[in-house]
């Protein structure tokens, strides 16, 4: 059991991987948000909300992971504006995380058009947005989806570079264990003698 769970030096097996597939599949939203776009492949809108929609759930359960399973703490030599900074930066993502694709599903339930999840189902719309009529819907659609597109691209950047520059500082500048409890297959930074 101590394989699955975090401990004080380390997050286990299930925190890292719910961690590696919403990264991955976040990376590969992005791209196939653009590709879309240009594309106007329906197909792709389809797996675009069925990656969304696993997104959600996959966040939905990390998020109750962390309040199950709380990570491992901070290096005892962070000062107090970087402790804000990592846990400020975690939220937000975790807010993202569930926001990006709620919106993304109020934006679905504003469509003509039904959004099969991965073939095997239909998404139900979203209450409230389901017995609009067709100008209201068509508006509410606007704006959700400038809501989703801004939410979508810049504040996930900024927040991927800020995550990844953080534990890229901590493994070359500081050489804690920040970056290898989440890469267990990375050596741990040797402390310069």
């Amino acid at each position: 059991m101590a394989f699955f769970r975090n401990s004080s030096t380390s997050y286990g097996a299930v925190a890292v991987t719910l961690h590696w597939l919403i990264a991955i599949a976040i990376l590969y939203m992005i791209w196939l948000g653009i590709y879309m776009t240009d594309a106007e492949d329906y197909e792709a809108y389809q797996l675009h909300k069925s990656l969304g929609i696993t997104i959600l759930a996959l966040s939905l359960l990390r998020l109750i992971w962390r309040f199950v399973n709380p990570p491992p703490p901070l290096p005892a030599g962070m000062k107090g504006w970087e402790r804000f900074g990592a846990r400020a930066t975690h939220w937000a993502f975790y807010f993202l995380m569930i926001f990006i694709p709620l919106s993304g599903w109020a934006l679905a339930s504003t469509s003509a058009f039904e959004t099969k999840i991965w073939g095997a189902f239909d998404l139900p719309r979203l209450p409230g947005l389901a017995g609009l009529d067709a100008d209201a819907r068509e508006a509410a659609g606007e704006r959700i989806e400038g809501i989703h597109e801004t939410l979508a691209m810049w504040p996930i950047f900024i927040l991927l570079a800020l995550h990844v520059g953080a534990a890229l500082k901590h493994h070359i500048w500081n050489r804690d264990n920040v970056l290898t409890r989440m890469l267990p297959f990375i050596p741990a930074p040797r402390k310069p003698s």
